[in-house]
């Protein structure tokens, strides 16, 4: 699937919020678990990762990370609906320890405690973000992106992964040192 096919679906299958009066950025879409797997590889996830989902829909990367890896993490989402799905998805997964999900605006959030950062969003909302990742986040950590980059910072290592008929891209930065 080309990317103007694949935009077009992500707005026909998630053109709003599931919470009425507030206006998306960038739709829902679910990312396959074979995508977070692979996001997770390339964002290389430990047991001693902070991992921040920006924009993270029903929790899942955080939640693998979690159970998974290890790692502790971080779901932010401007849609109450989507963290109350978070919550209980990390609470049936038995994760609720070491992870938390939270209602917030992206550019409202402190990110310097993540070691790793996941994004799915428009590249115009990464483009944005790109400033306030490169301030709040440390020298090597990392943004792992599914499906779109960040214009003006060019990836240091990516990946295609096949789901289906669908090629899904995985793009990784790492913070560079000031």
């Amino acid at each position: 699937m080309r990317r103007r096919e694949f935009l077009g679906a992500a707005l026909t299958l998630a053109a709003g919020c599931s919470t009425p009066g507030i206006r998306l950025d960038a739709p829902y879409v679910v990312t396959p678990y074979p995508v977070v797997d692979e996001m997770l590889r390339l964002g290389r996830v430990g047991p001693s990762d902070m991992v921040f989902d920006l924009g993270c829909g029903d929790g899942r990367i955080v939640i693998a990370a979690a159970e998974r890896h290890g790692a502790r993490g971080v779901g932010i989402d401007i849609d109450p609906r989507r963290i109350e799905e978070a919550n209980a998805a990390a609470r049936s997964a038995g994760v609720s320890d070491r992870v938390r999900f939270t209602v917030q605006d992206l550019f409202e959030t402190d990110f310097s405690a993540a070691t790793v950062v996941t994004l799915y969003l428009f590249p115009e909302l990464n483009a944005k973000l790109r400033p306030k990742l490169l301030a709040d986040l440390k020298p090597g950590a990392r943004v792992v992106s599914h499906q779109f980059g960040i214009p003006g910072w060019p990836a240091h290592d990516g990946a295609q992964i096949r789901v289906g008929d669908t090629v899904h891209e995985v793009f990784l930065w790492v913070v560079p040192r000031a």
